[in-house]
C-alpha cells in the first residue's frame, strides 16, 4: 500500500513538474527585435489616423482626395491598417496598380469574410464586404517581390461606387 503511495505521489510530481515546464517555457522573452505581446483580444491604437496606416502601407493618398480616414487596430498575432479616401476612378485603379494585386478588380458580390472585418464601421463607414457592386482583390507583396512593401503579408483592397467618377477606396493590410 505504501509502495502504491510512493508510486502515486512521484507520477503527481512529475505531472506537476512537466505542466510547470511547459507554463514557464511559454512565458520565455521573444529574440531581441520582437515585441511580445500579452494581449487576447483586439483594441484600437490610440492616436492611430490615416498617416500612419498610409506610411505603413507606402501608399500615397491621391491629391484631392476627401473623407480620408485610417486606424490601427491591434491584435494578438499583427495589427491590421486599416485606410479609406473618396477619389477618382484613375487614382484608385493607379494606387491598385501600384499594389501588385494577384488578380484583376472583380465585382464579388457581398461578402462576410474580410481581413477588416468590421473595422471601417470603427471608421464611420460601411464596410465593403457589405456593399453591393464592390470591386476587390489583393496584394501580397513578399510573393511579388515588392521590396517597398516587404513588412507587410498582405492587402486587401475593395473599390466601392460613390457618384459620377468617384469611388471609395477600402485598404487593409496586415
Amino acid at each position: 500500500m505504501k509502495l502504491r503511495r510512493t508510486a502515486r505521489a512521484l507520477l503527481l510530481a512529475s505531472a506537476a513538474t512537466l505542466a510547470a515546464g511547459l507554463t514557464l517555457g511559454g512565458c520565455t522573452s521573444a529574440p531581441s527585435g520582437h515585441a511580445t505581446r500579452t494581449a487576447t483580444s483586439s483594441s484600437w491604437k490610440k492616436g492611430a489616423d490615416a498617416e500612419e496606416s498610409a506610411a505603413f502601407m507606402k501608399v500615397q493618398v491621391p491629391q484631392g482626395a476627401t473623407e480620408v480616414k485610417g486606424a490601427v487596430r491591434v491584435q494578438p498575432q499583427e495589427n491590421v491598417y486599416l485606410l479609406s479616401f473618396v477619389t477618382s476612378e484613375q487614382a484608385a485603379e493607379a494606387i491598385t496598380k501600384d499594389l501588385h494585386p494577384d488578380y484583376p478588380l472583380a465585382v464579388e458580390g457581398p461578402s462576410s469574410s474580410s481581413l477588416s472585418g468590421d473595422g471601417f464601421k470603427h471608421l464611420g463607414l460601411t464596410p465593403p464586404q457589405e456593399l453591393k457592386s464592390v470591386r476587390t482583390t489583393s496584394a501580397c507583396p513578399p510573393c511579388v517581390g515588392d521590396s517597398r512593401r516587404s513588412h507587410i503579408q498582405g492587402i486587401e483592397i475593395h473599390i466601392g461606387e460613390v457618384a459620377g467618377n468617384r469611388v471609395r477606396v477600402y485598404l487593409a493590410a496586415y
